[in-house]
């Protein structure tokens, strides 16, 4: 990993792991969170030995984010993961693919997970809640999609942070990506990075990435 890389992992942070459909629009709208650190489409699910997108076997496509709950709780986005999707309606689409789906970590999150359910009930009842066992990263083209729509803005942050790697699972891509969709504004983003400690960045960074993020807003 280059020593660019701008986020680091606490002991406090959490991992959710979900299906929703298509991988691209649920990265973006996640992303948007305040306390969502990272985020990365892939697959998990199935028992197809390393899945790629044309070999997926019974994988289906899925996102995992990194949160720190002291900012945003496993319940909010489970909330979120429900309001923005019916799983009655993807749920056997392209076979396994496209599905519904929440993987548990441990005793917790599966308490929270039937907990939060019971309140979409009974739609909810349609996703499957099942233990997480591992999520392969999908190809680089899959990864912060909207964000690679935007040509000039991808390169000029590829640029900044060193390579596709380090902004595919930093903070900041993870945000911009969330703006390349809709779901944030310039406005937005530079608040966060103003008013925020933002621990998971390293301080000698945090006013190059804000210089960045003002400049690029300029740019748009």
């Amino acid at each position: 990993m280059s020593t660019q890389h701008t986020e680091y992992r606490s002991q406090s942070d959490e991992q959710l792991t979900l299906a929703m459909g298509c991988f691209w629009s649920p990265e973006a709208l996640f992303g948007q969170f305040t306390g969502v650190i990272q985020t990365a489409t892939g697959y998990a699910g199935g028992t197809t030995s390393h899945p790629t997108y044309r070999e997926l076997g019974d994988h289906s496509e899925s996102i995992e984010m990194t949160f720190h709950p002291q900012e945003i709780s496993l319940e909010q986005l489970l909330c979120c993961f429900w309001d923005n999707h019916r799983p009655d309606a993807i749920n056997g689409y392209k076979g396994r693919q496209y599905m519904s789906i929440l993987f548990y970590r441990n005793q917790q999150q599966y308490e929270v997970i039937l907990r939060v359910q019971q309140q979409y009930a009974p739609e909810s009842l349609s996703t499957e809640i099942v233990p997480y066992t591992d999520f392969t990263e999908a190809e680089e083209r899959h990864q912060k999609y909207y964000l690679q729509r935007k040509p000039e803005l991808f390169k000029g942050w590829v640029d900044h942070l060193g390579n596709h790697e380090n902004l595919f699972h930093s903070t900041i891509g993870t945000r911009l990506n969330a703006l390349s969709k809709g779901h944030m504004t310039w406005a937005d983003i530079i608040k966060e990075w103003e008013n925020k400690e933002l621990q998971h960045v390293a301080k000698r960074q945090r006013h190059n990435i804000l210089e960045w993020i003002q400049q690029s807003s300029t740019n748009d």
